[in-house]
């Protein structure tokens, strides 16, 4: 096989992770070990669009210890995007575009590092570039906190946001106990219509200390189970936390937030307020003191409490996904596949895009207890590997020092 030869362009689609970035890391380091076949690693400011304005980051112009920071810093340091290519076949402009900024850069492989839209932007230039036979290898490197991409066991970002979730649900759930008469507290997690994150708050009871209630997506939202579920522990508690999904919905498919309506590229509705709507109910109907709580993008930004697992699995995703394409792979998915939870250990593998491009896992029933508002030991034996050690923030002056690209 005759490895091609020129430069890597890399990019950042879709919700940032806490991780993100160290799978960058993973793809420049490794990158660099293999020169003259790669020339340098371009990085695309806010993904695609970034290679579509011709707005690029040049790996070989940045200060070592910047890119060393990466490994630590939150968000997309290259800038993210929610931009949709359509189908070459109906619109092909932006196709006509890529192709001439390739050649230009002579772009000879092609890495972004998204979730399941950012795996149909990969599947659909992977497709176009076959299609009129340039020479170029594409890889789709995973990431969502979601944690809900298919084909892989589980997904860099989910870790250390799942860590997040459980330790301040148990903070919560500590504050809580300074008053004999507590309030129900209803925390809202992100997860549209899979509730891995959500899940996740369940780790607090390992110490004692968290959620009475949780409710996910995958279980049809039931609104008078829902009120005599809090009904039954604030009699016996005097307080009750709960953990519900952002994306929850009633049996007939409709969420039961405060959708404004509004979609984004890939028709995706912005969701946000189930935590005050049910917090009201709970007020109006049941005539106990709530409030709501919604975490945001703290769980996804939290870089000073990444999993360590989180951590060098991204790492280690974006430095399997330029040996693939040095292998000459293309359309393809870099995916986790776990041996064993106890003692932990994964594999690496390579799966079709297709197969992963918008398609959505869901927590299995089997995860799920028995009367609808929990997880149980299948989940936790699942999700507690993925939390484990510490990846500790570089300060300065007390406060964390995160890179300054150029």
């Amino acid at each position: 096989m005759t490895k091609l030869r020129g430069n890597l362009l890399y990019g950042q689609s879709g919700g940032p992770t806490s991780v993100i970035n160290a799978s960058a890391y993973g793809v420049i380091s490794e990158a660099r070990k293999h020169h003259p076949y790669i020339e340098d690693v371009i990085c695309m400011r806010h993904g695609i669009q970034g290679a579509l304005n011709e707005d690029f980051i040049f790996m070989s112009k940045q200060d070592e210890q910047q890119i060393e920071l990466l490994k630590h810093t939150p968000g997309s340091a290259f800038g993210s995007v929610r931009h949709k290519l359509k189908n070459f076949k109906e619109d092909d402009s932006d196709y006509i575009r890529l192709l001439y900024i390739f050649k230009k850069y002579n772009i000879r492989y092609f890495l972004y590092n998204g979730g399941n839209d950012s795996m149909d932007t990969c599947d659909k230039i992977a497709s176009y570039m076959s299609q009129i036979d340039y020479d170029i290898n594409i890889i789709g490197v995973p990431k969502t906190i979601d944690n809900d991409l298919p084909m892989t066991d589980h997904t860099p970002g989910y870790g250390s946001a799942a860590k997040f979730i459980a330790n301040t649900m148990m903070e919560i759930s500590y504050d809580m106990l300074a008053y004999p008469n507590g309030k129900v507290t209803i925390v809202e997690i992100m997860g549209r219509h899979a509730g891995w994150l959500t899940a996740a708050a369940a780790i607090a009871n390992l110490s004692g200390f968290g959620p009475d209630l949780i409710y996910l997506p995958e279980v049809p939202f039931d609104i008078n189970k829902f009120k005599e579920d809090v009904k039954k522990v604030y009699m016996m508690k005097k307080q009750c936390l709960i953990a519900v999904s952002e994306g929850i919905q009633n049996e007939d498919g409709i969420f039961v937030s405060s959708s404004s309506g509004l979609k984004d590229a890939f028709g995706h509705f912005q969701l946000g307020g189930v935590s005050s709507k049910l917090a009201n109910i709970v007020s109006t109907d049941l005539g106990i003191p709530s409030r709501s709580v919604e975490f945001g993008s703290t769980q996804r930004a939290a870089s000073h409490i990444q999993s360590h697992t989180d951590v060098t699995e991204a790492i280690e995703v974006g430095k399997r996904a330029v040996l693939a394409v040095l292998e000459g792979k293309s359309d393809l998915m870099v995916t986790i596949h776990r041996v064993s939870s106890n003692p932990y250990k994964v594999e690496y593998q390579l799966h079709p895009l297709k197969a992963c491009a918008n398609v959505e896992k869901q927590v299995p029933i089997e995860m799920i207890n028995e009367t609808l508002n929990g997880v149980n030991e299948k989940f936790l034996e699942y999700v507690l590997p993925l939390i484990q050690g510490e990846n500790p923030p570089m300060y300065k002056d007390g406060i964390q020092q995160f890179t300054k690209l150029k």
